[in-house]
């Protein structure tokens, strides 16, 4: 019997795996294909950043000088921290020979915001302490101005590039409701699609842009620190060595 019954399933299993032979070569080599979906269908970073609307734009000029302040400041921060440590050593000993020209040469021959602040106290030596003073401070503050310039670009773009993805934001949640108003009560994902990619692409870039704004600001900031303190020590030492003759 039980051979009977063996010999009964046996045509029907191989007429099975024949059928699902048949249907695996059909089916492509990607896997089983989606209706309305493409297998190799994807976006470029171009084509993202245009779902995002009209106000990428904006969010794409801040970005632009964000940027080109940040790499601007880079160059001229590099060149003012350039300063030899021996610098005050080597005008101490000018001063105390008394080769006063030689001390203003060596300012001259560096361009640090320190060397500019002294050659400008050498200038006014001969004159009462309190105008060589006042001098060097005005140097200092010339020289501060020139440091700091434009670090307001980026404490500005900082505070307003995450406010441009938020209106980015409101745009594409109008856009959402007013999709939705047009299908009735046919909504599908397709309905609100366009407007949630304004919505999320317009936040992710206005928050990017708004973080390379801050960092960049506060790290300049530290820079910054380092040489008005490398700068007010200079002038310190130079006031004291102008001192010590009299002692």
């Amino acid at each position: 019997m039980l051979s009977s019954i063996l010999l009964q399933t046996t045509p029907a299993a191989t007429t099975m795996i024949d059928t699902a032979h048949k249907i695996a070569s059909q089916v492509p080599a990607g896997g089983i294909p989606v209706p309305g979906v493409k297998p190799e269908d994807s976006l470029s970073l171009m084509e993202l950043i245009m779902k995002g609307g009209y106000i990428m734009i904006p969010i794409g000029v801040l970005l632009f000088f964000a940027v080109y302040v940040l790499f601007e400041r880079i160059i001229v921060l590099s060149r003012a921290s350039r300063f030899d440590r021996n610098f005050m050593n080597t005008i101490k000993d000018f001063i105390v020979s008394g080769n006063i020209e030689a001390a203003k040469s060596l300012c001259r021959s560096n361009t640090s915001p320190q060397a500019v602040v002294i050659g400008k106290g050498l200038s006014r030596l001969g004159k009462p302490v309190s105008e060589i003073k006042d001098a060097m401070e005005s140097a200092g503050k010339s020289e501060l101005y020139k440091i700091e310039r434009n670090m307001i670009v980026l404490n500005i773009i900082g505070r307003i590039a995450p406010m441009f993805g938020f209106v980015g934001t409101i745009i594409g949640v109008v856009k959402i409701f007013y999709d939705i108003s047009l299908a009735g009560g046919d909504i599908k994902i397709d309905t609100i699609s366009a407007g949630l990619y304004q919505k999320m692409i317009t936040s992710a870039s206005g928050l990017i842009v708004g973080i390379v704004a801050f960092a960049s600001y506060h790290i300049l900031n530290i820079i910054i620190e380092k040489i008005i303190n490398r700068m007010e020590n200079s002038a310190m030492q130079f006031m004291d060595i102008l001192n010590e003759p009299s002692k």
